[in-house]
């Protein structure tokens, strides 16, 4: 294997999800950067769907707020696109629970701490306090596959974040209110919210970032007809 391939397969192996950020932000013109190299992502008629807005100060205190209130009242709204099966198939839930019992494993919280649970989830809706925080959209009109081009550029951009030394979490909790996004931001109908992204310097301190889960073998999922 030569060096850049074996480079290449130590990022991609090494890319988690990161949930404890330090309190350092990044260098001028980095965030730029990193977007543009997301958007040599692969692209169907080259339309290049979906649009990244940087949350900050102000902005990105009221969404908070607002999304931390929604959680704990428990408040619900239909969402833009559907992200899970519904319903849930037996062999999917089992990866999605043995997913949830590592994360929760790592902060040492217990299946039966509902309010340990819930300050962790609650965690989505501040940005895991990262100095960068995202929220991705997509035009509504956009058509079903438009959503395939946009997840290859979300995966570039996690990787360009990686190879910088940085970390990164797409946050899907915020598709949950889109509703309540868009008017706190002020943004129209058009604007279909996906998902939010973390991203910064990962805490080498911080427990959930030590979490790796699972990936199916090739044979689970990779078949040859003759």
């Amino acid at each position: 294997m030569t060096d850049s391939l074996l480079s290449f397969s130590d990022l991609l192996h090494s890319r988690n999800s990161t949930r404890g950020f330090l309190d350092r932000p990044l260098p001028d013109g980095m965030l730029a950067e990193l977007l543009s190299m997301a958007r040599r992502a692969p692209s169907g008629a080259n339309l290049q769907p979906g649009e990244f807005i940087s949350l900050e100060g102000e902005a990105r205190a009221r969404l908070s707020a607002a999304l931390v209130d929604a959680f704990r009242t428990g408040k619900q709204e239909p969402e833009d696109y559907s992200y899970f099966p519904q319903p849930m198939p037996q062999s999917l839930r089992r990866r999605q629970v043995a997913a949830a019992k590592e994360l929760y494993g790592a902060l040492q919280t217990g299946r039966d701490d509902r309010a340990g649970r819930d300050r962790q989830f609650e965690r989505n809706f501040n940005f895991f306090n990262a100095p960068v925080a995202l929220l991705v959209t997509i035009d509504a009109r956009m058509g079903s596959g438009c959503y395939m081009d946009l997840g290859m550029c979300l995966y570039g951009l996690m990787l360009a974040a990686a190879a910088h030394g940085l970390g990164s979490c797409a946050i899907g909790a915020l598709a949950s209110y889109p509703g309540l996004i868009r008017s706190t931001l002020e943004l129209g109908d058009e604007h279909h919210i996906v998902c939010g992204i973390a991203l910064g310097y990962a805490d080498p301190d911080a427990p959930e970032n030590t979490v790796r889960t699972e990936r199916l073998k090739p044979e689970e999922f990779f078949r040859t007809l003759r």
